[in-house]
């Protein structure tokens, strides 16, 4: 189907932080598969990893235990906030499983009417009818409706806003630390707080979307750990697998009570495989002094990015973000930026608001950021001349 768009280029293989096409170019990959690629391309311990899985084992349900998946959950309980872990497939399967452990866990404990999910402006949560109808953005929506009842909005960082909108059929406030799709807008760690607060005052769930901004992006496994609160659901994917797909919804106790044998299933979900690529990441991610780099790097990026937008007004308004996961705000189109960038080598991501997404696989090195900073430098240098 068309649903992606005329698309020009083809790749055959990766190596770190590049990727090279089926005409045997060579480009600095600051994309990573839209945040996915957390480790680079065919790192060298996950190859490994599957290619021994794979030799053994590929797919079996959860009719029978899984060692591999047994040991992922508990290391990434033993890692967060979290007691208890559901894995899936996809970012999107995530959500829509919070969203029903929302609603299981008010039934559950007596309050069936407190189903409502508040959500924020800007927010992106998947293209299921569910999470497309909790994210409201209208390029997603469109041609859709009607929409999957349950879900409000408010404006983002808007504290009054939020808890006006709170009703008594309200069960949970669902936002991402920060929003990726809409222009790389991280929330205010103070408001993170407030969020917090404002769940424990009205006895609502916090349920927050870190498929893009967690797995290591902004220098900590999860972005709230910056804010110091502990969520009660959190919805993972896209870096968890390190380009396998895979998905996680990690959930307190109290949180996933609701959730009993039955209520919930997926066939390919945290199967031998799957598992098998998040242990992998985990190895890597979970090592000292893996995630102070990928903040020492995300500084250093940032610094020379500023530098470049001021040196390129005409181009550039500025940069933004948090860690490894950072916009630039451009002053002409972004998708001139884009496509200008790829030209000369080099992967970025559009999003809303007229940035362009830099998500480099977390291994960035400081020769790989000079690198790119001379590419933006040159193409902002072609662009302003155009």
């Amino acid at each position: 189907m068309p649903t992606y768009g005329e698309r020009t280029i083809a790749f055959e293989r990766g190596e770190g932080l590049y990727l090279f096409d089926t005409e045997g170019r060579r480009y600095l990959d600051f994309g990573a598969g839209i945040a996915v690629v957390a480790l680079g391309h065919a790192h060298p311990h996950l190859v490994k990893a599957l290619q021994e899985q794979a030799a053994k084992l590929w797919h079996c349900s959860n009719l029978y235990r899984i060692p591999g998946q047994e040991k992922a959950g508990e290391r990434l309980v033993a890692n967060t906030f979290a007691d208890t872990v559901f894995f899936c497939n996809s970012g999107a399967e995530a959500i829509e499983c919070g969203i029903k452990m929302v609603r299981k866990h008010y039934d559950h404990v007596g309050q069936p009417e407190r189903y409502r999910v508040m959500t924020i402006e800007g927010a992106f949560h998947g293209r299921t009818l569910a999470t497309l109808s909790a994210g409201k953005q209208e390029k997603v929506i469109k041609g859709f409706e009607p929409l999957v009842e349950g879900f409000d909005q408010v404006p983002f960082g808007n504290l009054n806003a939020l808890k006006g909108a709170i009703t008594a059929e309200t069960g949970a406030i669902l936002l991402e630390p920060v929003q990726g799709e809409s222009g790389v807008k991280p929330m205010d760690l103070d408001y993170i707080r407030a969020v917090r607060d404002v769940c424990d005052e009205f006895g609502l769930l916090m349920f927050l979307d870190e498929i893009q901004c967690g797995m290591g992006r902004t220098g900590k496994l999860f972005a709230h750990e910056w804010a110091g609160v502990k969520p009660d659901i959190v919805a993972s994917a896209k870096g968890l697998g390190g380009g396998f797909p895979v998905g996680a919804c990690l959930a307190t106790e109290k949180a996933a009570a609701g959730m009993i044998a039955g209520s919930h299933g997926s066939t390919f979900g945290g199967n031998p495989l799957a598992v098998a690529a998040i242990n992998a990441v985990l190895d890597v991610m979970l090592q000292d002094g893996f995630l102070p780099q990928v903040e020492k790097m995300g500084k250093l990026l940032r610094d020379k990015l500023e530098t470049v937008a001021a040196r390129h007004p005409k181009v550039l308004a500025g940069v933004r973000g948090a860690g490894l996961m950072l916009g630039l705000r451009c002053v002409v189109p972004n998708g001139d930026v884009v496509a200008a960038l790829q030209r000369n080598g080099m992967l970025t991501v559009p999003a809303g608001d007229n940035i362009v997404r830099l998500l480099p696989p977390l291994v960035l090195e400081p020769q790989h950021v000079e690198e790119a900073i001379g590419i933006l430098d040159r193409t902002c240098m072609e662009l302003a001349a155009a």
